[in-house]
């Protein structure tokens, strides 16, 4: 395991295994988890020798900014960093009223397969390990000098394809020791993997899960995402209300509105019906369009008339607020235009 990764625990059996005294791992876990340091040169209440032999042998987890794309509207940050064996992944920057948060990814690419996504454009390479899930929030606050209080587990991956590392991210994110992120402040992105949703349930955290659903009935949600042919509509409800039961917290439905596909008066009505009575919360997200993909951005009328329907109906209900697409905002945009230049630059040479 690298050394980001490591609990304050694990760490100071580490220091003894060095010969160290225990304080050196609190020492060290405080210059990797919150003054954010790039190299052990930097930990200079260290001993050299320890500093040497730790960069040595346990190198830290420290991506490089490949580009930093910044909307001209609102702020908005888009990321893309190279990490050690030279693979990139996005994360976001945006600023809010309630604080700064940051979208990160938790694998690089996608086996999900959804339609409308340019993440799972050439599937999955890899899971993240939980520092290079760290490493994102951390590269970001050194980048804007400015203390990241919420976190979404929403940009490229699913994060409950990558489950142990993702719960111990969430660990070492929101450990006292570190940056200490409260529980509360972090929301998890899932496609529907039912029985991953379930174990996160009984893990009793206090994150908020949110369901990418994105259609009200199992026909057309299978034409827009795979893993709706492994679990229904129904049973990804009765998993929701299990994770509101064990935990307390209210669900989010994340809804990416697509132009005459998902967003009809007719949708409306039928998700109304299927979420009523729950204690959920609708996300309305028109999709940015995807150059590979043939599906196209909902008519603002469209979004508008959606959103109305479900109020009407008594369901708790936002747009979500959009970020830019002239920063290439789409979950995998930025990465998937990053690799094609590189392989057309490459095929030149």
């Amino acid at each position: 395991m690298d050394i980001m990764s490591m609990t304050i625990e694990e760490l100071s059996e580490q220091m003894a295994a060095e010969g160290q005294p225990k304080f050196r791992a609190k020492q060290l876990y405080e210059w990797m988890h919150v003054r954010l340091a790039e190299s052990y040169d930097a930990m200079t209440d260290l001993p050299k020798t320890l500093r040497e032999k730790l960069a040595a042998e346990r190198p830290l987890t420290v991506p490089s900014k490949v580009v930093m794309m910044e909307s001209g509207e609102d702020g908005t940050r888009k990321y893309l960093f190279r990490l050690a064996d030279g693979n990139v992944i996005e994360s976001v920057w945006m600023r809010y009223h309630h604080g700064n948060s940051v979208c990160i990814s938790s694998q690089v690419g996608c086996r999900m397969g959804c339609k409308f996504c340019a993440s799972t454009i050439g599937g999955l390479v890899r899971n993240l390990e939980p520092s290079e899930m760290l490493s994102q929030i951390y590269a970001i606050t050194r980048d804007t000098g400015e203390r990241v209080s919420n976190v979404v587990v929403m940009g490229t991956g699913e994060p409950l394809d990558n489950y142990d590392n993702l719960l111990r991210f969430i660990r070492l994110l929101t450990d006292e020791n570190g940056l200490n992120v409260s529980q509360r402040n972090i929301t998890v992105s899932t496609c529907g993997l039912v029985p991953k949703l379930r174990a996160l349930a009984d893990e009793k955290l206090a994150i908020t899960a949110a369901i990418s659903l994105h259609a009200p009935n199992d026909a057309l949600r299978r034409e827009l995402m795979p893993v709706a042919n492994s679990f229904s509509v129904k049973e990804l409800l009765e998993a929701a209300e299990y994770y509101t039961r064990t935990t307390g917290r209210r669900i989010t439905y994340e809804y990416s509105l697509i132009d005459g596909v998902n967003d009809t008066p007719a949708c409306a009505r039928e998700l109304a019906g299927i979420l009523r009575g729950q204690n959920c919360h609708v996300n309305l997200i028109p999709i940015n369009p995807v150059k590979e993909r043939r599906y196209g951005r909902s008519l603002v009328t469209n979004v508008l008339q959606f959103q109305k329907m479900l109020e009407n109906e008594g369901i708790n209900v936002t747009i979500r607020r959009e970020l830019d697409s002239d920063i290439d905002a789409a979950c995998g945009q930025l990465r998937r235009h990053y690799e094609a230049q590189i392989g057309a630059e490459g095929g030149e040479g």
